[in-house]
């Protein structure tokens, strides 16, 4: 770990209290219509080279989140392996390492995986790293996040690391959440157990 890196860590308390009381990144989005095109149809390379297909997903909730290992929101890794581990049956958390904000992920694939688990004990899945924002070369699984002729209602671009997309058991995106949503958070952990 970076002194960056260390100094992001230690002020992520913080970080985190004063953006909750700026009423900044705390925003949720929730709606419970079907997706127009299939999230079990897409796939995605990850950090291994390795390919997910992600109909092996169906009957577990997915949580989607752009990741970035020097971002004021980075110690989040915490409390999504957290996450991961208390709805180990029923959840996969699935992080899409990005640079798209402010050079925050720098690093390679291999590198972004180390960080993880040495500092925060990352387990859960991470895909190459990617681009989220819209682009020409958004990531196919950002464009059905983010493209309401595809996932039926939603149209919110991630406009800074660690925002959050959660799809029900049936492939349907049921929330979004800002950066400031913390992921062991009462709402993000309702929106998890949730019935589909």
């Amino acid at each position: 770990m970076t002194s960056k890196q260390k100094f992001l860590r230690l002020l992520y308390p913080v970080f985190s209290k004063l953006t909750k009381a700026v009423g900044k990144g705390g925003k949720v989005l929730t709606s419970h219509k079907m997706a127009t095109t299939s999230f079990h149809d897409l796939k995605a390379t990850l950090n291994n080279g390795s390919e997910l297909d992600f109909a092996t997903l169906k009957n577990k909730k997915v949580l989607i989140v752009n990741t970035a290992s020097e971002c004021g929101y980075t110690a989040q890794y915490e409390g999504l392996q957290a996450l991961q581990e208390k709805f180990d049956n029923t959840l996969i958390v699935l992080g899409f390492p990005a640079n798209d904000f402010g050079q925050q992920e720098k690093g390679s694939d291999e590198s972004i995986e180390q960080f993880c688990k040495v500092n925060f004990g990352v387990s859960f899945p991470l895909v190459k790293k990617s681009t989220v924002i819209s682009a020409a070369q958004q990531h196919p699984v950002y464009q059905w996040l983010t493209q309401e002729d595809k996932n039926g209602w939603n149209v919110f671009v991630p406009n800074w690391n660690f925002c959050k997309y959660l799809i029900d058991e049936k492939g349907n995106l049921t929330h979004v959440f800002e950066s400031g949503v913390e992921p062991m958070g009462a709402q993000l952990q309702a929106a998890v157990q949730e019935e589909g």
